[in-house]
């Protein structure tokens, strides 16, 4: 199984154990990358993502539903990881280089949710033709 995780050295080990118990290997190619050139390079391959969680205790909520784009990262304060590695942001990637198609989707309202993270929940769209 191949996991994008960076730098948390307990979720490695963890999904590890895990797998090691159903009899199955990680990979994680991109272990111990430096992240702004990987944010860079994402987007400069073609990569498209959204912003689909934010934790509010570092990023205020105007970040949740944003495109993962140049204009978001020079907007990230620069305490937080532009690959959201220590859980500031999560993403959806819904289109790229090796996708066979893009996925579309609409954003839904953003919501709070545990009184900490705004959430951009996503709705399936119909194919664009």
């Amino acid at each position: 199984m191949v996991f994008g995780d960076l730098f948390l050295e307990d979720v490695r080990e963890y999904r590890k154990r895990i797998l090691e118990k159903a009899g199955m290997n990680g990979v994680f190619p991109l272990w111990k990358e430096d992240t702004p050139k990987l944010a860079r390079t994402f987007i400069s391959l073609g990569f498209e993502a959204v912003i689909t969680s934010v934790d509010s205790n570092v990023l205020g909520k105007d970040f949740a539903g944003r495109e993962y784009n140049e204009k978001f990262l020079f907007d990230l304060p620069v305490n937080i990881d532009p690959c959201g590695e220590n859980g500031e942001f999560h993403t959806f990637v819904y289109n790229g280089p090796i996708f066979c198609e893009k996925v579309y989707f609409k954003k839904d309202v953003l919501k709070l949710k545990d009184n900490r993270f705004y959430s951009c929940d996503l709705l399936a769209a119909k194919l664009r033709k």
